[in-house]
């Protein structure tokens, strides 16, 4: 039975692996095709107006820097708009972004006071659309900054297909030199996260809205209802409903911002917790829909989520119990191979993936950070286990005891 399961476990492990490899590979291949040769992005005369959406809750440590950036796109002047949404802010957010309006005639904040409000980003968003008056929905989060091509690229691209009803950029990390969990995040980020995107979009003309940095048309969100208020992953969520219309996400990645991830082992729990949260919310909401979806590619990509955080997460942690189990002696494998090589070769595998999108990167493949990705395999993906068992459980809690969704938001530094 012990054998059975470790090959169970193995094949489980191999599987999600050599496809990541596949997508890393896919992605790598779109990078290099956006970029030679370069490419413009032209916009119409007169530019679509855009209403640029900045739900933003507590976050006067970074909201400064962000509406400067925000206000700087090289985008025609007159057609565009910022919109802070203040929900329900303890702090001097509000009071800030009031006192930027002299310099920035497009920014409009709007204050959202007790008792309505404080339900979340989702429900946030969808207060500041009423506010908003361009043909197209651009979303930031309250931490960017974002480059100043970045807006012109995402509707440019936007634009140049009628099948697109949103496009997605890049997020880069902005403090990834910070200390080693920030560069931990960094490689993620680059690695696990767009060059997987790309990879996706190459392959299937699949991409999945982030929280931030993307564009969608605002007929579609409209027709979609808004944003679903009990998602805390509603960039997820959205993404999904998108395709069950038929339209398409696409991926830029020469949109680029800058976000701030976690510098603390604490504040990266609590975010990656919710973030496992609203993607256990999204499996259980289009699971019992998947054979109903619209396409195969989406049935596809919902199964991706099962196998990532059901599928390879039970193989892994089997994987692991039957080492403990067998190295206590309470279980004894009796299979012959060279099983050390194969864990081997996944670790070689790992580290070749990782390296290879570092490359399209220009400063990030270093020794330094070759060293860093190495370790990485052995803490920081280890600590994946425990997150989302964590967040899996805290989900169903939540259900459970119908508990209402409101401010889940990562702290500042």
């Amino acid at each position: 039975m012990a054998n059975d399961l470790f090959i169970v476990s193995l094949i489980v492990i191999w599987m999600m692996l050599l496809y990541h490899i596949v997508l890393t590979l896919a992605g790598y291949r779109y990078q290099e095709k956006v970029m030679n040769p370069p490419r413009t992005f032209p916009l119409p005369n007169p530019a679509p107006m855009v209403s640029i959406l900045v739900p933003a809750h507590n976050e006067e440590k970074v909201i400064e820097a962000t509406v400067r950036a925000l206000c700087s796109f090289e985008y025609p002047v007159g057609r565009y708009e910022v919109i802070v949404i203040n929900d329900r802010s303890t702090d001097n957010t509000g009071l800030m972004v009031d006192a930027m309006q002299n310099d920035f005639p497009m920014l409009k904040p709007v204050h959202v006071k007790a008792p309505y409000g404080g339900k979340g980003k989702s429900a946030a968003l969808n207060f500041g659309l009423q506010f908003a008056s361009g043909s197209i929905i651009a979303v930031y989060d309250a931490d960017n900054t974002p480059e100043k091509t970045a807006l012109r690229r995402l509707v440019s691209t936007l634009l140049s297909d009628e099948r697109y009803a949103a496009v997605v950029g890049k997020f880069r990390v902005i403090n990834a030199y910070r200390n080693l969990l920030t560069r931990f995040i960094n490689i993620e980020t680059i690695s696990f996260q767009w060059m997987v995107q790309g990879g996706r979009w190459n392959l299937f003309k699949l991409a999945t809205i982030p929280g931030t940095n993307y564009v969608i048309r605002r007929e579609m969100i409209r027709d979609l209802g808004g944003w679903d208020e009990n998602a805390l992953a509603e960039d997820t969520e959205v993404s999904i409903r998108i395709y069950e219309t038929g339209h398409l996400i696409c991926f830029m990645p020469l949109a680029v911002t800058w976000e701030q991830e976690p510098e603390t082992w604490r504040v990266w729990l609590k975010q990656r917790t919710r973030w496992v949260r609203g993607n256990t919310y999204v499996i259980a909401k289009f699971t019992k829909r998947l054979i109903a979806l619209r396409g195969a590619k989406i049935s596809l990509d919902i199964l991706y989520f099962f196998m990532t955080y059901f599928m390879f997460l039970g193989g892994v942690l089997l994987s692991d119990l039957l080492f403990v189990l067998s190295f206590l002696h309470v279980v004894h494998l009796t299979l012959a191979g060279p099983f050390f090589v194969i864990w081997l070769l996944a670790y070689v595998l790992f580290a070749v993936e990782i390296a290879v999108t570092l490359e399209i990167e220009t400063t990030e493949l270093t020794w330094s950070n070759f060293g860093v990705i190495l370790l990485m395999y052995f803490t920081y993906s280890q600590l994946w286990m425990f997150l989302v068992v964590r967040g899996m459980w805290m989900q169903w809690q939540s259900v459970v005891h119908q508990e209402a969704v409101v401010w889940q938001k990562t702290e500042r530094f």
